[in-house]
């Protein structure tokens, strides 16, 4: 068998919702694998996601422990164009192409809603999994009842604009920085901010996006770590983005902006790079509405071995996630 997962970046909070609202951006993580016949399993990770942890076989490896199966021997090669610790979900598209991979090697034991489940639970919130599993906007909390996760529609077309330092920024280090209690008038703004979001989103009425991005939860105190934070979100709103906010913890920043309007967005977070001085990428990004996506061919197509980018991919059966 031969198998190739897409897993598309994502960008959390979108401004106030935090650890609770996420969109997926065309920026992806492949996993190929192809089985060999042994017992041994030959992973080779992505170099972008050189951290120490292979996350796609530790994800593996958890879902055939849950189901009480063993992984067939393998060969598992990892391409990643999300880069690590930018706030851009690289982590959470390792974990559900894993759990994709796997569920497919294995049987498929669980429904898409397990591998929801389950990557939830590796990654520790849900926000990111459920973007990268499910695409587009999504809301995720952790119900009365257990997780909840919802897709918001996005009524009208959106472009995704990025700033994206070289340098990374770390969860651990951007979540040090937040207080542990906040005011009522605080907690009241954020409710209502990220109600207007999903308003904005779902009904189309993208131009109250600026109030409803904006942001005094966890912004505010990350502005310490990212001093360019502030300039870049004004400098992509007078760009004629609709709303801009920090992309998930950081450090790389989010605008959302009409498709004709994105390169004007663009060149505005450029010059912000010039006057601070930084190493980073600027780009135009489409909302990845489509999600995670898995092929499958019963046989190794041509030419596997040398690289995903010279698979016949022709001969595979595409699987909605």
């Amino acid at each position: 068998m031969w198998l190739s997962v897409r897993v598309p970046a994502s960008s959390a909070n979108l401004g106030p919702g935090f650890d609770a609202l996420a969109i997926a951006l065309s920026r992806y993580l492949v996993v190929t694998v192809e089985t060999t016949g042994h017992q041994q399993i030959e992973a080779l990770p992505a170099r972008e996601l050189g951290d120490g942890r292979d996350l796609v076989l530790e994800a593996m490896q958890a879902l055939a422990r849950l189901v009480g199966k063993r992984l067939p021997g393998c060969r598992i090669e990892v391409e990643s164009a999300i880069p690590v610790a930018r706030g851009l979900g690289s982590s959470a598209a390792a974990i559900v192409g894993g759990l994709l991979a796997a569920n497919v090697l294995l049987g498929t034991p669980l429904t898409k809603e397990g591998i929801w489940r389950l990557a939830w639970q590796l990654e520790g919130h849900g926000d990111n999994v459920t973007a990268a599993l499910y695409g587009g906007a999504v809301l995720a909390l952790e119900g009365q009842a257990g997780p909840l996760a919802r897709q918001v529609p996005i009524a009208a077309p959106l472009r995704a604009v990025l700033l994206i330092p070289d340098q990374p920024g770390y969860t651990s280090e951007a979540r040090a920085v937040l207080p542990d209690q906040v005011t009522r008038q605080v907690a009241i703004a954020t409710a209502a901010r990220c109600a207007l979001l999903v308003l904005a989103l779902s009904t189309g009425q993208f131009a109250l996006l600026g109030e409803a991005m904006a942001d005094d939860l966890h912004q505010p105190y990350r502005a310490t770590l990212y001093p360019y934070l502030v300039d870049a979100i004004a400098a992509a709103r007078s760009g004629g983005a609709y709303g801009a906010c920090l992309s998930g913890s950081g450090p790389s920043v989010l605008a959302l902006a009409a498709p004709d309007s994105a390169e004007a967005v663009r060149r505005q977070l450029a010059r912000v790079v010039e006057r601070h001085h930084m190493s980073a990428e600027v780009t135009i990004l489409d909302i990845a509405n489509e999600g995670a996506t898995v092929n499958v061919a019963p046989q190794t197509s041509p030419g596997a071995q040398s690289t995903r980018r010279g698979i016949d991919r022709s001969a595979s059966t595409p699987v909605k996630a």
